[in-house]
């Protein structure tokens, strides 16, 4: 028995640590693409930095209202009529950065299948809906900073928290079909949908079906998820996924998805969400406070002040980015975990990370200060570390017993 598992270990080692399995070529190519990606970030933050810096400090926010008031006498269609105008200024600067970061890049690095069509349509869905929902938020925003004055914050986080819980229950059944055909997998994955039933009930939930969705009209990479809550609850798996991987990997890499189930991160993620925006919402009332008075405006309730409630709002995000990751990535190790109990298939996990880390073109193992400024999982090489000290552990216990 102890020269089985000697022999299962050297193995499960050599499929772990070889070369083969997390490419050296390819890892290469990740750290360029990487680079390049963080760089844009950075140049994406600065631009949009300088575009509301530019409305605040030449005077455009106070310009635009005065014009529209002009026009139209109204608050609700004055508050319209600004945040669209607001808001495709920004898309116009950053548009560029866009196109070259979302469609120029990912091509040139083999990893898009996206025509420029493809990209347009998408682009335009994804602004209506942005606008569509930024709209209507910013309407009931700013009736919360007319109606309830320096309690609009705390009615915000409250909102912001309702609408998050709700958009997690819409969006598997009404939104995401809007970008992606998903279709419940044949009898062809008969074997592979009873895994993920069982490992499901095994976890404690019900999902409403094991979906496919055309993950490859757009990207190379590869992907799956446990998306909704209660009736909307589903498995999707990208074809990408379902085509390059084994069943024992996609059923490890559920397990995964179904550990964030199992210890409840979903609902204390919504609920740590809710503080956090709370505090935003905060730091942003005083800044607005103080900021109007500096500026010449009104005050909060201004709409001209809307750069400024940006300005505070994005700030807050960037600077507490690295607590909120650190959360992430302690919650992720704990999916991990529950996935290698869950399935006791500790290389097929080790395998699937290290084919994620090949076929997304993920760096798998980046510098300290970017898994921590940027990084909301840990880095792939962590985690087939993590299957290997599992195994470990765990034939040892077996050898002992």
């Amino acid at each position: 028995m102890a020269a089985i598992l000697a022999h299962w270990r050297l193995c499960y080692n050599r499929r772990v640590s070889a070369p083969l399995e997390i490419d050296v070529h390819r890892q290469a190519q990740a750290r360029e693409y990487a680079r390049l990606r963080r760089r844009l970030f950075f140049v994406d933050l600065a631009v949009t930095a300088l575009i509301l810096t530019a409305w605040l400090g030449l005077g455009w926010a106070g310009a635009l209202k005065a014009a529209l008031l002009g026009w139209i006498s109204n608050e609700w269609l004055l508050v319209a009529a600004y945040g669209v105008i607001f808001y495709l200024s920004i898309q116009v600067f950053e548009l560029p950065l866009g196109y070259y970061t979302g469609f120029v890049l990912p091509h040139r690095y083999g990893q898009s299948n996206q025509t420029l069509g493809g990209w347009l349509r998408d682009l335009a869905l994804e602004t209506m809906l942005s606008a569509a929902l930024g709209l209507t938020l910013l309407e009931a925003l700013y009736w919360l900073l007319r109606a309830t004055g320096d309690a609009w914050w705390l009615w915000a986080g409250a909102g912001f928290a309702a609408l998050t819980v709700g958009l997690s229950f819409v969006a598997p059944t009404l939104i995401m079909p809007l970008f992606n055909k998903y279709v419940p997998l044949g009898p062809e994955h008969a074997t592979l949908v009873g895994r993920l039933q069982h490992l499901a009930e095994r976890a404690g939930t019900r999902v409403s079906g094991v979906y496919r969705f055309d993950m490859s009209r757009r990207t190379k990479a590869a992907n799956a998820a446990l998306t909704g809550l209660g009736g909307t609850r589903r498995i999707i798996l990208g074809d990408t996924l379902l085509n390059e991987f084994t069943v024992d990997e996609v059923e490890t890499v559920i397990a995964h998805e179904l550990g964030h189930h199992v210890h409840r991160d979903i609902s204390v993620g919504i609920v740590v969400g809710a503080i956090v925006n709370l505090g935003g919402f905060g730091l942003a009332a005083l800044i607005m406070r103080a900021g109007t008075k500096a500026l010449g405006l009104a005050g909060p309730a201004d709409i001209a002040a809307l750069p400024l409630l940006v300005l505070a709002l994005g700030a807050f995000g960037l600077v507490t980015m690295p607590v909120s990751n650190a959360y992430s990535r302690w919650r992720e190790v704990r999916a991990d975990t529950y996935a290698l109990e869950s399935t006791r298939k500790p290389h097929a996990f080790a395998d699937a990370m290290s084919r994620l880390a090949n076929q997304n073109l993920a760096e798998a193992d980046p510098e300290p200060w970017v898994v921590i400024l940027l990084h909301s999982h840990p880095p792939v090489r962590q985690r087939v570390a993590h299957a290997a000290a599992w195994a470990e552990a765990h034939a040892t216990a077996t050898t002992a017993n």
